[in-house]
């Protein structure tokens, strides 16, 4: 569970994160939408530590995360898992090798045992004889795909996710948002995932969060964003369905 209290956050004196809090909770998909500029990257940066907070507390299952230096950081950070956006593999690295990348940083495995994992990880995520193909000669969700099983490699608490729809088909998306949901409830991650994707919120969102310029304005389940009142979210909501239509024409 990951725990966020009151968490602010300015750059040049402009407000991106306004007093805002929220609980996620481990074993569940917990999605943050918003359109942009609202905040959302800036939070996933402040929850896995590459932007420090302004005020308020990030906990991590009952630990305090915000405050601690770089080397009290480090075994949180060994416990995070991240899919970035575009899936950020390196060029000069084989799939194999992007996946071990991890392994080598943060654990004492012997080769063996990081190319048993390099395997597992692969398999799990339905990818087979790609050992040795660089990212170039890969598709665009293959490349998702070898980005989750970086992310999980190290057997990760958390499982942090930024767009990982971006630049996919429809049918890739479903693929993808799959694979999150069923790794999350398998190994009992806290996951968070960044989207613009309203399938992805009605598909796979135990919990949605909703920031508007830089603040908690909404959140709930797939059942309330239905039933919801909330005029800036449903603007939000018609928006994202209306955009994603004219792109798949």
């Amino acid at each position: 569970m990951i725990e966020l209290k009151s968490i602010s956050k300015s750059f040049n004196g402009r407000v991106i994160l306004n007093n805002v809090s929220t609980t996620f909770e481990k074993g569940h998909i917990n999605l943050v939408i918003g359109g942009s500029g609202s905040g959302k990257t800036v939070m996933m940066k402040c929850m896995v530590g590459l932007v420090d907070v302004d005020g308020g507390e990030l906990w991590y299952d009952g630990k305090i995360f915000s405050g601690l230096d770089k080397k009290e950081r480090k075994p949180f950070r060994q416990e995070i898992g991240m899919v970035f956006q575009g899936g950020a593999l390196f060029d000069s690295l084989t799939v194999e090798q992007n996946i071990m990348f991890p392994l080598n940083m943060f654990t004492k495995m012997s080769l063996e045992e990081k190319l048993d994992r390099v395997n597992f990880c692969l398999n799990r995520v339905n990818l087979v004889n790609v050992n040795k193909l660089s990212p170039s000669e890969l598709s665009g969700g293959m490349k998702k795909r070898v980005a989750i099983a970086r992310a999980i490699a190290p057997n990760p608490s958390y499982l942090f996710c930024d767009e990982p729809n971006s630049g996919l088909d429809p049918r890739t998306s479903i693929v993808i948002d799959n694979l999150i949901k069923e790794i999350t409830e398998e190994f009992n991650i806290t996951t968070i995932v960044n989207t613009h994707d309203m399938n992805s919120v009605l598909e796979i969102g135990d919990k949605i969060l909703y920031l508007h310029r830089g603040e908690k304005w909404w959140e709930g389940t797939v059942d309330d964003i239905l039933r919801t009142d909330n005029k800036e979210l449903n603007e939000f909501i018609f928006a994202s369905k209306l955009a994603k239509n004219v792109k798949n024409i």
